[in-house]
């Protein structure tokens, strides 16, 4: 959501401090749960917005003019959880949520880990090429 009167962010620090202020705990608090349930994640800013690494990319944060944002990075996981989302705003693989809410932490820790399974097994399948 950022304007143009900001630089591009080098990380997420500087990403989450150009976000309005009503965005910035909703931000934090995504931040939290994705390093706290994968502390060996790699924090990289990538399209603008930070992310985050297991392998390959896991998951990453941002917002908008209206809400804060959980990009999943997977279409596949959030079709195969349709019921678990069904209370959730949804726009294809990205999950929106109204800033200042509580978040579904559980929820967001599972599709963490399902991610990071996705991500493991994709990580298995190419060593086993070489």
């Amino acid at each position: 959501m950022r304007g143009s009167d900001f630089p591009p962010p080098r990380n997420a620090d500087e990403y989450i401090g150009q976000q309005p202020a009503v965005f910035r705990p909703t931000l934090e608090e995504l931040r939290h749960i994705i390093l706290t349930t994968v502390p060996q994640a790699t924090e990289v800013i990538n399209y603008q917005l930070p992310c985050y690494k297991y392998h390959y990319m896991l998951v990453g944060i941002g917002a908008n003019k209206k809400f804060c944002s959980f990009y999943t990075m997977s279409p596949s996981l959030v079709k195969s959880m349709k019921e678990d989302l069904k209370d959730v705003r949804v726009s294809g693989s990205t999950l929106h949520f109204v800033p200042g809410e509580p978040l579904p932490v559980e929820l967001i820790k599972k599709i963490i880990a399902e991610r990071m399974i996705q991500n493991e097994i994709l990580a298995l399948s190419r060593k086993s090429k070489k």
